[in-house]
């Protein structure tokens, strides 16, 4: 009795739990991305336990970062794919390696081309992937009882939309950066004026000269008719089939409710969005903690002049002995002391004022007042923290979205960019020099951080915001624009042209029509007057 009446009360405190943290505890289903995706992605989830939520991660076998044997609060559906976690890192550090040591030196054009490659080749991954999701028969059904409320995706994997399409459940996207701005262009539809919105990985600005502007037009034909980010004709033929209907990968994705963007005004130029967009950019960022005491205590040996923060990512452990000796030397050359996060042979120009770290509590280091500059590869998580805490940069971008990444930065005054390629220690020590000494660069780096924080609501509140919205009415198509209803030509007004220009072309074919008839006949009048 005794045992009954306490299942009684932990069932209703639960209840009490649910409907004061959010109104209610909906059910929300996840497909997620590897490696930073998932950092961010994961954050948001951590938030929705916190406000009573189910949250269940259909998650790959093969995943790096995504924990599903460690749930802590989360429930995982694990899709066990051929392909296990070992040849998956290997198949990375492939790709790395060709990132970090070949992508640098090709032009931006080659650099788009073997990015894509990448891309296609996983397309035989993902494939199996869908394969064993869709068409497990248990799975779906399992997944179909539960009765989710909303479907929390990121796109960069296809599949997730087209899951969501078959449970009938609403879903929300959650993306950085697409090739080309394939998925927000098109098939999210968000607006891309090529006089000053800047195609993606080609590190332009939004103020452009006439050249730029061109290159910027080549750049958006390249990756229009060109370029492509997945296998389109294979995706629209396995959507159609799976759904049983035609459609396409485009068309699916499109059916989005919302569009959680991981940017926002501080990093991104000023363009036009659509209502279904929301800009959420540094919702991973938090005050920083104290570091660990023997980090504190080699920040603290620095005195007045401070310490610098280098960091190339996650992903890049190591780099050449050429390359980590030229960047030694030159972090050798400064009064600060420096934090870098490196796995690879320690360096022979290795400065005494520089210590190596295979970890940094990288948001915690930025975020200490004696912090003076950021070394940073330009992903967009460091450069949100850099932000977020008002520390410049010094960019040494490599590959995806990296260079634009650094472009936004130096066009608002935070940052100095580096060639990874063709820098020498002479031009890494200029930048950090510049970075450091220089006033104006620390006063715009404060300046984006004020205008990071003066929101009236945080990022990671407005992403989780908008989730329960779409839990909460099922959907949001008031805020989805009717161009998605449209076929290409009538989204361009084409038959609307082609309408006006034959109406033209009549008018002023029966214009000429009559002209050359009153002309005949006037011709004819006069002829018939002068023989009388």
């Amino acid at each position: 009795m005794v045992m009954m009446f306490e299942k009684w009360v932990s069932t209703i405190l639960f209840l009490q739990f649910c409907w004061a943290g959010c109104g209610f505890c909906g059910k929300v289903l996840v497909w997620p991305c590897d490696m930073s995706h998932w950092l961010n992605q994961k954050i948001i989830l951590e938030e929705l336990l916190q406000r009573g939520h189910e949250v269940t991660v259909l998650t790959s076998s093969q995943n790096l970062l995504v924990d599903y044997e460690n749930s802590s609060g989360l429930n995982f559906e694990v899709i066990f794919v051929s392909q296990d976690r070992e040849s998956a890192e290997k198949n990375l550090e492939e790709f790395l390696y060709l990132a970090v040591n070949i992508m640098p030196s090709l032009s931006l054009w080659q650099s788009a081309k073997l990015f894509q490659n990448f891309f296609l080749q996983a397309t035989e991954y993902f494939e199996e992937l869908c394969l064993k999701a869709v068409y497990n028969q248990s799975l779906m059904e399992k997944l179909q009882e539960t009765k989710y409320d909303v479907m929390f995706i990121d796109p960069v994997i296809p599949c997730g939309e087209l899951v969501a399409e078959l449970l009938g459940i609403p879903f929300v996207h959650t993306i950085r950066l697409s090739i080309g701005n394939t998925v927000e262009k098109y098939c999210g539809h968000l607006p891309v004026p090529p006089s000053y919105v800047p195609a993606a990985m080609g590190g332009l600005i939004d103020r452009m000269t006439f050249l730029e502007r061109v290159k910027n037009m080549m750049f958006i034909f390249f990756f229009d008719f060109v370029l492509q980010q997945y296998d389109f004709k294979f995706w629209n033929q396995f959507y159609s089939e799976a759904l049983g209907r035609p459609t396409t990968l485009c068309e699916t994705m499109g059916k989005a409710e919302i569009w959680l963007i991981r940017t926002y005004w501080d990093f991104e130029f000023p363009r036009p969005y659509l209502p279904n967009f929301e800009f959420v950019g540094g919702l991973h960022c938090k005050p920083a903690k104290p570091l660990p005491k023997e980090m504190e205590d080699f920040v603290q040996s620095s005195g007045e002049d401070g310490v610098v923060a280098f960091s190339l990512g996650s992903m890049v452990k190591n780099l050449t002995e050429e390359k980590a000796n030229l960047i030694a030397s030159a972090l050798a050359q400064i009064p600060q002391k420096v934090l870098w996060r490196y796995q690879g042979k320690k360096p022979a120009t290795l400065g005494a004022n520089t210590r190596i770290f295979d970890w940094l509590p990288q948001n915690d280091l930025l975020g200490h007042p004696k912090t003076k500059a950021f070394i940073t590869h330009g992903g967009t998580n460091g450069i949100y923290e850099a932000i977020y805490h008002g520390i410049p940069m010094v960019g040494i971008p490599m590959f995806a979205d990296q260079p634009d990444n650094i472009a936004h930065m130096r066009a608002k005054g935070a940052a100095v960019e580096v060639n990874f390629n063709t820098m020498t220690s002479a031009d890494l020590l200029s930048a950090l020099r510049t970075v450091i000494n220089d006033p104006s660069y620390k006063e715009n780096a404060m300046r984006l951080s004020r205008i990071h924080h003066d929101q009236p609501v945080k990022p990671l509140d407005r992403a989780v915001f908008w989730i329960e919205f779409v839990m909460r009415h099922k959907g949001a198509k008031h805020l989805r624009p009717a161009s998605h209803d449209l076929t290409w030509f009538q989204y361009h007004s084409l038959d609307v042209i082609g309408f006006l220009l034959a109406c033209v072309t009549t008018v002023i074919f029966m214009v000429t029509k009559c002209c050359l008839f009153s002309c005949k006949k006037i011709g004819k009048t006069g002829k018939k007057k002068k023989r009388e």
